[in-house]
């Protein structure tokens, strides 16, 4: 069995979650939500810009997808083909999801709640069903083919969500 170092495990398995069953991909699309809906609480609390939600799932989006990109290859050489214990790619694909939700939909009380879980349900509905062009993805070799899927998903996500918000 191939060896990839404990640091990159980490990251890849986002701190052992891509360990947890069943529906490892569900337990590591969940700290993105967690963060943003605590990025939100504090925007509304502080005097922190509300750009800086959007900035904060950008920069989680690129460093779980560079993480994917770099290290996907080590971990299907040490787990296989799209490996269920990398969860990196499904924190990407759900943070992009979290960036396309519209501003008019991250007030404040339930309606905010309920576009965090929709948002999060949306992500995992098109994760687990992966439509064209999200199931083509996965064929890629490497650390392309662990991401891809997961960013196509995401961005299906953020759509149907911009559409809910559009026929609102």
């Amino acid at each position: 069995m191939n060896t990839i170092s404990a640091n990159r495990a980490r990251w890849l398995t986002v701190f052992g979650l891509g360990h947890m069953r069943p529906a490892s991909g569900t337990w590591g699309s969940m700290p993105a939500v967690v963060l943003g809906g605590a990025m939100i609480v504090f925007i509304h609390i502080s005097t922190f810009p509300g750009e800086g939600y959007r900035v904060l799932m950008a920069l989680g989006a690129l460093w779980f997808s560079l993480v994917c990109v770099l290290w996907g290859a080590d971990a299907e050489a040490r787990w296989g083909k799209d490996p269920s214990e990398v969860v990196a790619d499904e924190m990407a694909g759900q943070f992009v999801t979290l960036l396309m939700i519209p501003s008019a939909m991250l007030g404040t009380g339930w309606s905010t709640l309920l576009t965090l879980l929709g948002a999060f349900f949306l992500f995992r509905a098109f994760d687990i069903l992966k439509p064209w062009p999200a199931g083509a993805m996965q064929k890629i070799p490497g650390g392309w083919g662990v991401l891809l899927d997961d960013i196509f998903a995401g961005a299906m996500g953020g759509l149907v969500i911009w559409i809910v918000q559009w026929v609102q």
